[in-house]
């Protein structure tokens, strides 16, 4: 299977308000070497929603470049415009992506009807593996498990779904309608253990940013039936997990990046830097996970 295990919903560094490249390419070249599975550029943590089309298409084509086909890139190419959604998925597939992400229609909010007309849109443009975004608390709309068999079952773009509700008897539903061939990533690092024990095939990881061979080694224990393995690892990025959201996604993550050495701190209005509190609190934990000296 393609799209299992640990991917990486990667950041997108800038520098004096320009993409970094040289803190890209190496952020994913050190992410490849710490084990991950794949690679998401452009998604919610890469701040999509500040880039231009020209920018968009630049993050895909250089992790594209960069990963060399050692693991998967899964593009995010979505948007609330069907024609918008389109082009940014036909670049992707253009660039060399594996497949796209492609979050439901945020603000607009579609009926069951407008979701499978909108897939069914980009299909007929542009075939490519598609994973379904589903992520209620970003786009106040709730792909339930009846629609999402609609889609894997009437477009057969759709492989599979992000899926960042933290409802795990959703998420349950949808493996029990769509059969074990349908691929379900958590959206949601804190579920990631859970959801592969009901027949989940991996994550779209924030944490992973920091962490990538702690996560890709707890989905590795799994699927190798080593779940003590698998619990202490989730236990262990526990306070990672909870610290990446001490404010908006993807503040806390790239600050941690920074802390890190990895990236500098540049983040694009309308986010901000992190109070002072908090910066404090997610030095603390990277100090105590030996991420950074103290």
């Amino acid at each position: 299977m393609q799209f299992k295990g640990a991917f990486t919903a990667l950041v997108t560094p800038f520098k004096d308000g320009k993409l970094d490249e040289e803190a890209y390419r190496e952020l994913i070249e050190w992410q490849i070497e710490e084990g991950i599975n794949g690679l998401v550029p452009c998604g919610t943590t890469g701040e999509s929603a500040t880039l231009s089309h020209e920018e968009h298409k630049q993050v895909i084509k250089i992790c594209v470049e960069q990963a060399k086909g050692r693991v998967p890139v899964l593009a995010g190419a979505g948007s609330n415009s069907t024609s918008e959604a389109i082009d940014l998925t036909r670049y992707a597939k253009e660039a060399g992506a594996d497949g796209a992400l492609l979050i439901t229609p945020y603000y607009n909010k579609p009926t069951p009807e407008g979701i499978v007309a909108h897939f069914k849109a980009i299909a007929k443009e542009v075939s490519i593996p598609m994973i379904v975004y589903n992520v209620p608390s970003r786009t106040s709309l709730n792909v339930l498990p009846p629609t999402v068999a609609r889609l894997f079952k009437e477009i057969p773009e759709v492989v599979g779904i992000k899926e960042a509700t933290g409802d795990l008897k959703q998420v349950s539903e949808v493996i029990e309608e769509c059969g074990p061939e349908f691929i379900v990533l958590s959206g949601d690092d804190f579920t990631v253990l859970p959801l592969l024990s009901v027949g989940g095939h991996g994550v779209i990881s924030v944490v992973s940013n920091i962490v990538p061979r702690k996560m890709s080694d707890l989905c590795k224990a799994v699927f190798q039936n080593d779940l003590e393995t698998a619990q202490k690892l989730h236990q262990d990025m526990a306070p990672l997990c909870r610290a990446m959201f001490l404010e908006t996604n993807p503040i806390p993550v790239k600050t941690a990046l920074s802390l890190m050495g990895k990236i500098r701190l540049e983040l694009r209005l309308p986010l901000v830097p992190l109070l002072a509190a908090n910066e404090e609190k997610l030095r603390s934990i990277l100090v105590s996970k030996q991420l950074i000296s103290g």
